[in-house]
């Protein structure tokens, strides 16, 4: 273990490196996904059938794969699950050949890549404070940030050329090769074990994941951040689906005005990322936590506000969105693993995921039907204001407040 942890940041690039190839190239099919669905079927269930397809399991399966991710090798976890999306992706480069590539079989792979993913990210999560040093948490979950930032600037720029030039198939073909790099970086990688204790006992998944509640309920104030944390994502869930209606409907702009949007917003997510990867945040990592969803609530609340003529001022509220998220992903995640022992890392991870994915398909029915009756940018307002309650309620709450202070005084 401390041979690991002394050659950490060899261990940890090498599968940042084959994550970040994985992760770009899983990006772009997506968006080449959507836009094979928009094009052949034109149906807004479709569309939304695939997007719940991509998170639901890992909502619903969490808390019990994360009995697993305890129990098992996590390097061979992780393994397995990049083969398991990397073969159901194959499944659609064949039916492409073939000629068969139907909605339904691509709804099928989108729901085999979410088990994958279901059981990939949170294992990911867990084994990172295994090879990394406590205190390079936060600088590692910054560099996380900016690789998923400059994805989101890059990946639809490179899904356009691909589409317009590719079949699907093609780019499909790419994103099971980006999957193979990240399976043989895992392999190369020294990941220790977990202690073996426990460990012969046959798996019970309803009672072993009840444990992880209540060790994630014991640890006090972490419980209430999570239910914190899911409160923010009903709120911002549903803004990057409002986003281009806002740009387009509200402030009258074209597809244009809502790329750059986008891109405004992306790029303030990697010059957040960049920041918190160079600075690590402040001591108690919770009052960053604040300090981004204060930044977060006056943008949207801003944005709320605003006349039908003041897309420039939403631009630059765009801006400030992004650039806050990256300071509360990347303390957040790092509180978690700093906080419980490396042993129940998997079942706290995926069941703090799970509650949190659950909330965002609520944000989004609420969204849809207040946006549709008061106007897109009252929820922007709502957002705000949940933000803001989301705030008061880390530094009102003492447990959630000094839930990352005993870290402090064990250091000192």
């Amino acid at each position: 273990m401390d041979t690991v942890i002394t050659n950490w940041k060899k261990n940890f690039f090498t599968i940042w490196t084959g994550q970040a190839i994985s992760q770009f190239s899983s990006s772009v099919l997506q968006f080449a996904i959507v836009w094979y669905l928009t094009d052949h079927t034109g149906s807004a269930m479709v569309l939304t059938a695939a997007m719940m397809m991509g998170f639901l399991p890992q909502g619903v399966l969490g808390p019990f794969i994360g009995v697993f991710i305890d129990r098992y090798n996590r390097k061979r976890i992780m393994i397995i699950s990049d083969l398991l999306i990397s073969a159901a992706s194959f499944v659609m480069v064949i039916a492409g050949w073939m000629g068969r590539l139907s909605t339904e079989l691509i709804l099928v792979v989108l729901l085999a890549r979410s088990v994958g993913s279901a059981f990939h990210n949170p294992c990911l999560q867990a084994v990172t404070p295994q090879i990394v040093p406590e205190g390079q948490l936060t600088r590692c979950a910054g560099y996380s940030q900016a690789l998923e930032s400059v994805s989101q600037i890059l990946s639809p720029v490179v899904a356009a050329v691909l589409y317009s030039s590719w079949s699907l198939s093609g780019i499909i073909s790419l994103d099971v090769i980006g999957a193979l790099i990240a399976v043989i970086t895992l392999g190369i990688t020294q990941i220790p074990e977990l202690p073996q204790e426990g460990r012969d006992r046959k798996v019970q998944v309803l009672r072993e994941a009840k444990e992880g509640f209540q060790i994630l309920r014991a640890k006090k104030g972490m419980l209430g951040l999570v239910l914190i944390g899911s409160l923010y994502t009903l709120a911002l869930m549903p803004i990057s689906a409002l986003f281009p209606l806002m740009t387009m409907s509200y402030f009258n702009g074209n597809s244009t005005s809502a790329s750059i949007v986008e891109v405004v917003f992306s790029v303030g997510l990697l010059f957040g990322s960049l920041i918190l990867s160079k600075w690590g945040g402040t001591r108690n990592r919770v009052y960053t936590i604040v300090g981004s969803f204060l930044l977060m609530s006056f943008s949207l609340f801003v944005s709320g506000i605003l006349p039908p003529d003041g897309f420039y001022v939403f631009t630059l509220c765009s801006w400030l969105m992004g650039v806050s998220g990256p300071f509360y992903w990347g303390m957040y995640t790092p509180l978690l693993q700093s906080n419980f022992e490396a042993k129940y890392l998997g079942r706290v991870l995926s069941l703090s995921s799970s509650i949190r994915l659950l909330s965002g398909p609520l944000g989004l029915v609420v969204s849809g039907i207040y946006a549709e009756r008061y106007g897109v940018e009252k929820w922007f307002l709502i957002a705000g204001v949940l933000v803001l309650v989301a705030s008061l309620l880390c530094v009102a709450v003492p447990s959630v407040r000094i839930c990352d202070e005993a870290r402090i005084w064990k250091k000192l």
